[in-house]
């Protein structure tokens, strides 16, 4: 019997193939994941409007691997969306790497991608690239 807080069996599979610097990327409900994440394998959450969130993605992912390295993608005016303060409370203060909004979108095409999901998250620019740390 699993004792992690995720029971996604599809999600599971693939957080399993996933080793050290894997990247992962966790995407709101408005991110074109069908066009901007390569060959990724892709796992679409979103059930309802706002549910999930990309920060209950994020807590249980959080609990199933090792964390490194995170990259946010930045709206083109600098300011900082409310979310990237959950993000940073989620990882501990882990340092957010910033990408502008067409740089990330490269980031996740031209730099594979392990595993895409996306969420029902309705706050915009609330998407985060994940890379896997050693256990």
């Amino acid at each position: 019997m699993l004792t992690g807080r995720c029971i996604h069996p599809e999600l599971l599979a693939h957080l399993a193939r996933c080793g050290h610097g894997s990247r992962i990327l966790i995407a709101d409900g408005n991110y074109p994941l069908a066009e901007k994440c390569g060959d990724a394998a892709r796992v679409y959450l979103g059930l309802t409007a706002g549910t999930p969130t990309v920060t209950e993605v994020l807590s249980v992912l959080h609990g199933e691997i090792e964390i490194e390295k995170a990259e946010v993608m930045l709206p083109d005016d600098g300011r900082e969306p409310e979310i990237y303060s959950e993000f940073r409370r989620e990882l501990n203060g882990l340092a957010l790497n910033t990408l502008g909004r067409f740089e990330f979108y490269d980031s996740c095409t031209k730099q594979p991608l392990a595993l895409a999901i996306s969420t029902g998250e309705q706050r915009t620019y609330a998407c985060i690239i994940l890379t896997v740390g050693c256990a």
